[in-house]
């Protein structure tokens, strides 16, 4: 019944940037009755995108939103400037909040926001494959940082498998939790 796609390129500039190229579109197998009139089928009802330059630091110092194809010709696309308000945030520091608040609702339009939201894992996975950020993501040698990775997802969690088999320094065993009907505390509660 519906067919939407998202597609995201990652570009490593001369410059030391990267661009994010990202697009999302949406399409119909039948004619689609809108307010605003039929949408032949195989046509697409939203072709939007985004281009965004992040910095080393993944801050974004400059936006480009465009909207093709939208069901309301005329006033959807009207907002496409205002995705420059996501100039100053950071991929991997509070973008999803500062996206919501600078763009959610009324303030943006939903796809081209809802696109945004997979610009930082996008981000990650290019630049976790250019060795030169690969040597600050994960780190080398006694005195590296610890890997941003660790306790952003299921997998990288301090207290699991994958921290323990591959970053053994920054291994963290889980707390033994007490088993069932065992007291917490010695102490008698007030």
């Amino acid at each position: 019944m519906h067919t939407r796609s998202v597609r995201i390129d990652a570009f490593r500039r001369d410059d030391g940037a990267w661009d994010l190229e990202a697009e999302l579109c949406d399409v119909k197998p039948h004619d689609e009755v809108l307010q605003s009139g039929v949408w032949p089928a195989g046509e697409p009802i939203h072709l939007m995108r985004l281009r965004v330059t992040v910095d080393a630091e993944f801050d974004v110092i400059d936006v480009v939103a465009v909207s093709d194809a939208v069901p309301y010709r005329g006033v959807c696309e009207n907002i496409v400037a205002d995705y420059r308000r996501m100039l100053g945030l950071n991929l991997l520091r509070g973008f999803r909040a500062g996206l919501r608040e600078r763009l959610g609702g009324v303030a943006g339009c939903t796809h081209l926001t809802e696109l945004a939201q997979f610009l930082p894992t996008a981000a990650v996975q290019a630049a976790a494959g250019d060795e030169q950020r690969r040597r600050t993501m994960f780190g080398q040698g006694a005195d590296a940082p610890r890997p941003f990775m660790i306790d952003r997802c299921h997998a990288w969690r301090s207290d699991g498998p994958v921290v323990e088999r591959y970053e053994p320094r920054w291994y963290r065993p889980a707390e033994a939790a007490p088993a069932p009907n065992s007291p917490v505390s010695t102490k008698e509660r007030p």
